[in-house]
């Protein structure tokens, strides 16, 4: 906050890292969302239970577990010699987009 004083606007990683730049902002007399808007990443039970409740990005994490799972099984097999092709992406590696979903609460 000393460097970026007219800061307007948190985005951190994850829930957990937001509960801690909201305790940081409230130290400084900064308030969610009066003074400064705060995203997180996850929709966990932390976003929810924030005051005030966290806007926050949900990801499909049991999705994203199995089309991991899945692309590393085809990777294996394709190096073990089977035929296996996934979709290429940059620089050949597998590519896979998953959607997300920002949950909108009092945070921002």
């Amino acid at each position: 906050l000393e460097r970026a004083p007219g800061l307007d606007a948190v985005f951190a990683a994850s829930d957990v890292m937001a509960a801690g730049a909201r305790g940081v902002l409230r130290e400084a007399g900064r308030r969610v969302p009066e003074d400064v808007a705060l995203v997180g990443v996850d929709d966990s039970t932390v976003a929810r239970l924030m005051d005030p409740p966290l806007t926050s990005v949900r990801q499909p994490i049991e999705e994203m577990g199995r089309t991991m799972t899945r692309l590393l099984l085809r990777k294996i097999a394709e190096d073990s010699g089977a035929d296996a092709a996934p979709e290429q992406g940059v620089g050949g590696q597998p590519r896979r987009v998953l959607p997300t979903e920002l949950v909108v609460r009092d945070s921002s």
